[in-house]
């Protein structure tokens, strides 16, 4: 089944489970934000990549080609107005979707989209659900965490890595400092299975590119991304 939802194009990647601030000052945004606080619960939006334009100029997204075919729906968590009429937003990811269409009948888009569950694991799978891919991505993150330590990163600690297959691949997904592209990459893998073994390349690449190189920032752990729309 397919819905439409308010769509807010970011140049930024969502995950499910990660959380998104954002700060709603265009008039665009500020309707949108309004249209949440007057609809019914859950009040949920639809965040996709922009794969070209820039994510403060609606008029730049020239159609669906603008942007990625895979997002992800936000839960509105908290939405408060502040006394000149601009919004602060807290929502986070809760589930993939594909986009099948664009609608710009409202001065804010709105997408059509469908449900993207990810695949079941298929149970012949080796590495699968529990098998040494998950504990290679565990063992592959927090050596990435250390080497963003050694290059004098502050890096939020993580005592325990969910053994979860699914929410690793998404813990791992939220966490790594990649580009959008690669980042792309994970959201639309069709498997907890595919997303880990991407991460673990992605992981390899990272390490060996800290250690040659000099300090890159490290991420936080704590928060998700803040956009100026």
């Amino acid at each position: 089944m397919t819905e439409m939802l308010p769509l807010f194009p970011l140049s930024t990647v969502l995950f499910p489970g990660m959380r998104l601030p954002l700060h709603l000052f265009e008039e665009r945004y500020r309707r949108l934000a309004r249209d949440l606080k007057a609809g019914p619960e859950p009040r949920r939006f639809a965040v996709v990549a922009i794969r070209k334009g820039r994510e403060t100029s609606a008029e730049s997204i020239e159609g669906i080609e603008s942007l990625y075919e895979v997002g992800c729906v936000a839960a509105v968590r908290h939405l408060d107005e502040r006394p000149d009429g601009r919004f602060d937003l807290q929502a986070v990811g809760t589930e993939r979707f594909r986009l099948l269409s664009l609608d710009r009948s409202l001065p804010y888009f709105r997408g059509e989209i469908e449900p993207l569950p990810d695949k079941p694991e298929a149970p012949d799978e080796p590495e699968a659900p529990d098998g040494p891919v998950v504990a290679r991505v565990q063992a592959g993150f927090r050596q990435y965490l250390n080497a963003l330590a050694d290059r004098g990163g502050e890096v939020t600690g993580v005592v325990d890595l969910p053994d979860e297959p699914l929410l690793l691949s998404y813990v791992v997904a939220a966490a790594m400092i990649i580009d959008l592209p690669d980042r792309q990459r994970l959201l639309a893998a069709p498997d907890a299975v595919a997303r880990l073994r991407t991460e673990r390349s992605l992981l390899a690449r990272e390490i060996a590119m800290l250690r040659a190189t000099t300090s890159r920032p490290a991420p936080d752990l704590t928060h998700g991304p803040h956009s100026q729309n």
